[in-house]
């Protein structure tokens, strides 16, 4: 396996996703006591403010591993069964049958079979997953729309199941974690967000890292880009985007060192235990809102270079903004990427999105990060 942290080569890594068309980047790469971080491009097309290392971001669905984390923390304190029905403490949120059926697990682990609400919410988006019916002028509508959790769930429950519960492979949905922090509010006695806040943000010493309760980015940050595919051109900035539409799914703002720091710790066993930790590695066939299949255990999933070391982490994305941390298992090396543009790839005939020369640079970046 090789473990070399070779600054000259994550630097013309990182350069040539730039390069290949992102606007921005920005990582940190940690290798045992070495540590590497980089930035090619710029925060702000208009302006050409470079991009830094130390920006604040959002990083979307990376927020899954802190919620899970929360879950099974109450877990370990008995407040929360793993294996309970989410009827026994939601049952006007999932009533009946489904409620009975679907455990607390099969909501970290996306086999509850609950459809994702999003093309429920987002007028434009109905069509999904037909990208090419599918536009972003919904996106627009509701940069200030301050939704409420109830209403999200509603629409998720009541859409047509995706799977039945338990089955496999798993189907990905923000409704899943809509319900864990409705869960974490029913046990707490405080929202998701304050009690993530608290026992997880604050307790790791992560300093720049928060569930924001307004629109904006605080501190150092990068705009945010969304091509949608090449029906944004050029790509909209939603870096000030009211993030009630994903809450404790999604909303998370962080730096690629906080990122870092947190799933060291919790591979390490300081954020949950060990026995958790088993727990949240346990992994089955969860399809991706993207549809890829991925390894996917409780709040984290897992990628394996040929003959390398497994890694564990967490994608996410958000309207214009997206990130990718992943650690190795026994904590040493890490990588945490943060971009400034998504859905940058076109889509071709048949309304599937082409191959863009980013795909192959970010691979190669993630390929030399992880692996050296």
């Amino acid at each position: 396996m090789s473990n070399s942290l070779d600054p000259a080569v994550l630097d013309a890594a990182i350069d040539n996703v730039h390069r290949a068309g992102m606007p921005g980047l920005f990582a940190e790469v940690r290798d045992g006591d070495q540590v590497w971080r980089g930035a090619a491009g710029v925060a702000d097309v208009a302006t050409g403010r470079p991009v830094t290392a130390d920006m604040r971001h959002r990083v979307g669905s990376i927020t899954k591993t802190f919620t899970a984390a929360a879950v099974l923390q109450r877990v370990e304190s008995g407040q929360i069964g793993l294996d309970t029905p989410i009827g026994h403490y939601l049952p006007k949120l999932v009533p009946g049958e489904r409620g009975d059926a679907i455990t607390v697990r099969m909501l970290i682990n996306h086999t509850s079979g609950l459809a994702e609400y999003l093309p429920y919410a987002y007028s434009s988006l109905k069509a999904f997953p037909a990208l090419a019916d599918t536009g972003p002028q919904s996106l627009d509508d509701n940069r200030f729309t301050r939704f409420h959790a109830g209403e999200l769930i509603e629409m998720g429950v009541t859409a047509p199941a995706v799977g039945a519960p338990g089955a496999t492979p798993g189907v990905y949905s923000n409704t899943n974690y809509l319900l864990l922090g409705q869960l974490l509010e029913q046990v707490t006695g405080t929202t998701a967000e304050q009690y993530i806040t608290r026992n997880i943000i604050e307790r790791a010493g992560l300093r720049d890292t928060e569930l924001p309760a307004g629109p904006y980015v605080d501190g150092p940050h990068s705009r945010l880009y969304e091509a949608w595919f090449g029906m944004r051109e050029p790509p909209r900035d939603y870096s000030v985007y009211d993030m009630s539409w994903v809450s404790p799914a999604a909303s998370l703002i962080s730096t690629v060192t906080d990122l870092n720091s947190f799933y060291r710790m919790l591979l390490a066993g300081e954020i949950v235990s060990p026995s958790s930790l088993a727990q949240m590695q346990r992994t089955g066939p969860v399809i991706s809102q993207w549809g890829k299949t991925i390894d996917y255990g409780l709040g984290l999933y897992s990628m394996e270079g040929p003959g390398q070391g497994v890694f564990w982490g967490h994608g996410g994305t958000v309207w214009g903004g997206g990130a990718l941390a992943m650690t190795r298992a026994d904590g040493k090396r890490q990588m945490a990427v943060a971009v400034n543009l998504q859905r940058w790839n076109r889509l071709d005939s048949s309304g599937n999105p082409q191959p863009h020369p980013i795909d192959d640079a970010l691979a190669d970046l993630y390929r030399v990060a992880m692996y050296g």
